[in-house]
């Protein structure tokens, strides 16, 4: 028999005040190992990515009860379900157009300790420092979409649950295998696994049209503002350039990776 579904109408109540902190102090996600999402895509895209949902909260005018425990497979475990006022929803929801659910959701790990590859020769895009929380967004919805075997983030300088990260990834960020770490320990994964490094930089570059892809690969992008690490161009097996005709000489880092990928992509046969 299904459980009674609590009510929660007061701004003051503990809960949306959690939610509150979650959302705004990257400190408390950490320090919870919580974080909390919004939407039903966002939310289906996270069971897909097996995230344990702690609770989810609804707002009845926009999406019944119903339908919420229908988004719930009979599979999961399902979590403590609330029924918020309309005062209490508007003062949680980050996002002006909303679908009636927020969801507090546990966070994973993302360690390299805990990054396998089922695949012989993989494909992956190491981020350097990315700040910009649309950036590294974009890189994760051109990850989700080209199936990289996995996004690694060296010298991360926010946590991955950001609302905006989120946000500006539709959801890409619970569907791609990722870990992080030091520039140091991802290049030292990266070797003990034989995995090329190409490093995506102007100096001693080659066309990336006339790079192999076809073997265990890395591509590597840093920040648009300083590029990579000396630590990169030090450790890398050959810098790769697109080249620019017109008069600029960079382009926003989610773009580059992407040409990069695909081209890869391509040379695969994927």
């Amino acid at each position: 028999m299904m459980r009674e579904i609590k009510e929660i109408s007061s701004l003051q109540n503990p809960l949306v005040k959690k939610v509150l902190t979650l959302r705004e102090k990257s400190r408390e996600r950490k320090k919870s190992d919580l974080f909390v999402l919004e939407g039903q895509r966002e939310l289906q895209l996270a069971m897909k990515g097996n995230y344990e949902i702690d609770r989810l909260l609804f707002f009845s005018d926009i999406i019944s009860k119903e339908e919420i425990l229908a988004l719930i497979p009979e599979s999961k475990p399902r979590p403590e379900i609330i029924s918020v006022s309309r005062d209490v929803y508007q003062k949680m929801a980050y996002r002006e157009t909303t679908e009636g659910i927020l969801a507090i959701v546990k966070s994973k790990l993302h360690t390299l300790e805990n990054l396998k590859f089922t695949n012989k020769n993989p494909l992956v895009l190491v981020a350097e420092a990315p700040e910009k929380p649309g950036n590294i967004g974009a890189l994760l919805r051109t990850a989700d979409a080209a199936n990289l075997d996995a996004v690694i983030i060296a010298n991360p300088k926010g946590d991955l649950y950001n609302p905006n990260i989120i946000r500006s990834s539709v959801g890409c960020v619970f569907t791609n295998t990722i870990a992080t770490g030091s520039t140091t320990e991802v290049i030292a994964f990266l070797k003990a696994h034989k995995i090329k490094i190409y490093c995506a930089a102007l100096s001693a570059a080659k066309n990336y049209i006339e790079t192999d892809f076809k073997h265990p690969t890395a591509i590597v992008v840093g920040t648009e503002a300083t590029g990579l690490s000396e630590a990169w161009l030090e450790q890398s097996d050959q810098n790769i350039v697109i080249p620019m005709q017109g008069e600029i000489d960079s382009m926003n880092v989610s773009v580059s990776a992407a040409i990069l990928i695909f081209e890869a992509k391509r040379q695969r046969g994927l």
